[in-house]
């Protein structure tokens, strides 16, 4: 800061006024010494007059005097033009005297208007003195120009002058306490902006910092903590989640995880903060207390140079409140990604999280030179049989240790993540993640609870250099892949290839496909004739569900079927076409064929379908169609899958007076102790065996088998497939009384099943 200036020479002047007994003698001035305002905490008084004998007495005055604790500090110009340089260099000046005339006429008036409007100076108190009252009016320049107030230079004695200076820097001191706090509001409604920007607890704990020495216009050096208080009286520790300046060694471990506050200082400061819920200040600390919510608190601690003033701890009091609720949402916000992003129980990513990687990496592997990488999906085998077996905590506990051991062996090359109930997938480096180092993994025994556990898992990978599309087709082809694998063998793996992208998009087509047909009616149910090997006449036959497209082509049973059962479809269309095929009965009979039997067949999926006695009740009900007259076909593999169930069902089918055919019989491997207790009315030969009938001397030993089984048991055998009459006449000769294929019928719709039968054959 310049020195001040000051009248050149010195003089001893004598002035006496008279006013309620008030008499001034001025004596000589020294020059003031050089001083920083902003370091002593001085009022600055500009003095603007061009007579040299104002600013002394001005100066002897007031010189010695404190207003509001603080002495003043004189700054000298004696002319407009002066004042003006002197400020645009000096600033904090608190009070301007200032002379109405002096180059010209006006030119202290002129002066205002500058300070105002031109240099913006809204804060400094201007009082205006002249000798020339004429030259501005007191009511007039009041009313004109923004000074605080007007004085001639007559009536201004020592105690007036003080009196009206002090009330000038008490409105100042007013105002800038005023600035100040609006100013530090402004302050903290942008820190709060910018923190709530930030994402996560640990950069928002280490923002909260920097705002702080903001706030205090200091570099922030400090530590901010969190203590959990469940409300039983036993509180954790203060731990750690973030430090600055030269406390930063503190929280280079609460990037990682919070970790105790080590400094013992710190520590007893942040304790009584604490215990005491208030912000505690002190001349080279502060201590900053933010309440959180659900038994958690914070608080900060940073060193600062001096005690803050009282609009800095107001203003803190107020950051506080705004900190606490930044920080109880930042840390929901982050619990809720915790949620969204990890596994609550193995703290691996989820998913979600997974495919954020999985664009991460394919993305990377566009990039010239990128590590070629590989998705896994660890499948652990049987493991909902462990889960039932030994408890839902026991499996929690399998899944935490084998996430664990994948985690421990495979490092950070490879990340990990729980994607499913009892699947993981791992995602790294080609030459990390293979199936030889996957699977070696679960050749030793998981350690749970005290036992050993033997645990296998299945493969299914997908190299990503190989693939084309999203993250999310990246981890439906190793879905993909896995679920192949799971169908060769357990224990096994299996890597994706395009074929197995080809088969499966071809099924989905076809499922939509399906669908689509079933609402436009492109599926339709014909009726292939069963005959009585003995008279050649009709006895029944059997409904077979097809599907035309629009171009007119048939799509094969082979192939809509099993796609109809995985889609759940199956169930809308089996109860269909039993309702189509006892309608045609219905008709059938009244055209005169009292005897006929319409064969419906039941696939494994209609069978478990816990509504399919009732579906089966009602459609008989609804159609009229007498249940001895209806046969439900069931396959051999069906019948053997789950004998048990099998048997309490066919016991419940039975009582509707339904009879029961077992469809392919021969290709599967029938128990007979279960086929005797199967409450089943007929068997059916399947083609292949009926076939091989007239290939080999041979051939006929299974046909001739399930008759003579049939007989044995008191059931019907029907024979299918049969396309020429040797095999007819043999079929005959062993004793097989029915039989159905082309040498007697082709499927046929209704109303040729009706010409059919009454002599179009």
């Amino acid at each position: 800061m310049p020195q001040p200036i000051t009248p050149p020479g010195q003089r001893d002047i004598a002035a006496t006024a008279k006013d309620d007994q008030d008499d001034l003698v001025f004596l000589d001035e020294q020059p003031a010494e050089p001083t920083d305002a902003s370091a002593t905490g001085v009022w600055r008084v500009m003095i603007v007059d061009d007579d040299e004998d104002v600013h002394s007495t001005t100066t002897f005055a007031l010189g010695n005097l404190d207003m509001q604790g603080r002495p003043l500090e004189f700054l000298h110009a004696y002319s407009a033009a002066q004042a003006r340089d002197l400020l645009r260099s000096e600033d904090d000046i608190a009070v301007i005297l200032l002379d109405v005339v002096m180059e010209q006429d006006d030119a202290g008036l002129h002066l205002v208007r500058h300070i105002r409007e031109t240099l913006k100076l809204a804060d400094v108190r201007i009082i205006l003195r002249t000798g020339q009252p004429g030259y501005a009016p007191e009511i007039d320049a009041i009313r004109d120009f923004d000074i605080n107030d007007y004085k001639t230079k007559s009536e201004l004695t020592r105690i007036k002058l003080y009196t009206t200076v002090t009330s000038a820097i008490r409105s100042y001191e007013q105002i800038r306490k005023i600035d100040d706090s609006r100013r530090g509001l402004n302050q903290i409604v942008h820190a709060s902006t910018e923190l709530m920007a930030l994402h996560g607890v640990q950069d928002f704990a280490t923002g909260v910092l920097a705002q702080i020495g903001d706030l205090l216009g200091i570099a922030a050096s400090g530590v901010l903590c969190v203590k959990d208080c469940p409300g039983d009286g036993d509180c954790d520790e203060l731990m750690v989640m973030a430090a600055c300046g030269r406390y930063a060694h503190l929280g280079r471990n609460a990037l990682q995880q919070h970790a105790p506050l080590a400094d013992s200082r710190l520590r007893a400061l942040m304790e009584q903060a604490m215990a005491q819920q208030r912000n505690v200040y002190a001349a080279d600390a502060i201590t900053l207390y933010f309440a959180g919510k659900a038994s958690r608190d914070f608080v900060a601690c940073l060193d600062v140079a001096q005690a803050p003033t009282d609009i800095d701890e107001r203003l803190l009091d107020v950051f506080c409140g705004n900190v606490a609720v930044g920080l109880d949402n930042v840390e929901l916000v982050s619990h809720l990604h915790d949620a969204a992003f990890y596994d609550q129980l193995s703290k691996l990513p989820n998913r979600t999280r997974l495919l954020e990687m999985l664009e991460e990496r394919l993305a990377a592997a566009a990039q010239p030179g990128h590590d070629q990488a590989t998705l896994a999906l660890v499948d652990l085998d049987h493991f909902a049989e462990t889960n039932d077996a030994l408890g839902h905590q026991f499996g929690d506990l399998l899944l935490v240790s084998v996430a664990n051991r994948l985690q421990a062996e495979l490092g950070r090359q490879v990340t990990a993540a729980r994607i499913g109930g009892d699947i993981f997938a791992l995602l790294g480096d080609s030459s990390v993640v293979t199936p030889a180092v996957l699977l070696a993994m679960f050749q030793r025994p998981f350690r749970i609870d005290g036992q050993d556990v033997q645990i296998s898992a299945t493969l299914g990978l997908v190299r990503l250099d190989d693939h084309e599309g999203t993250g999310g087709d990246a981890l439906k082809d190793a879905d993909i892949a896995l679920k192949r694998a799971k169908s060769q063998q357990r224990a096994g793996y299996c890597y994706f290839s395009r074929a197995m992208g080809v088969e499966i998009r071809e099924r989905v087509r076809m499922m939509h496909a399906l669908r689509t047909a079933f609402g436009q009616r492109q599926l339709f149910v014909m009726y292939q004739p069963q005959i009585d090997l003995e008279t050649r006449r009709p006895v029944g036959a059997e409904a077979l569900l097809r599907w035309q497209t629009e171009d007119g082509k048939f799509v094969s049973p082979d192939r809509f079927i099993p796609i109809a059962e995985y889609s759940g479809l199956i169930i809308d269309l089996g109860e269909w076409v039993l309702r189509t095929a006892c309608r045609e009965l219905v008709a059938v009979r009244a055209a005169g064929h009292l005897d006929f039997v319409m064969s419906v067949n039941v696939s494994q999926v209609q069978f478990r379908h816990p509504h399919f006695l009732d579906m089966l009740r009602r459609a008989l009900e609804e159609t009229g169609a007498p249940p001895r007259n209806i046969e439900l076909e069931i396959t051999e593999s069906m019948a053997m899958e789950e004998p048990d169930l099998l048997i309490e069902m066919l016991d419940q089918i039975k009582e509707t007076g339904v009879s029961i055919a077992i469809d392919d019989f021969g290709t599967g491997f029938s128990s007979l102790s279960y086929l005797q207790r199967l409450q089943v009315d007929r068997l059916k030969i399947d083609r292949t065996f009926v076939t091989e009938i007239t290939g080999s001397a041979r051939g006929s030993s299974i046909a001739e088998m399930v008759i003579q089984l049939g007989r044995n048991l008191g059931l019907t055998v029907i024979a299918e497939g049969v396309e020429d009459e040797r095999q007819a006449h043999i079929l005959h000769a062993l004793g097989c009384p029915l039989a159905q294929g082309f040498l007697f019928a082709r499927p046929m719709k209704a109303d040729a099943l009706a010409d059919w039968l009454n002599g179009g054959r």
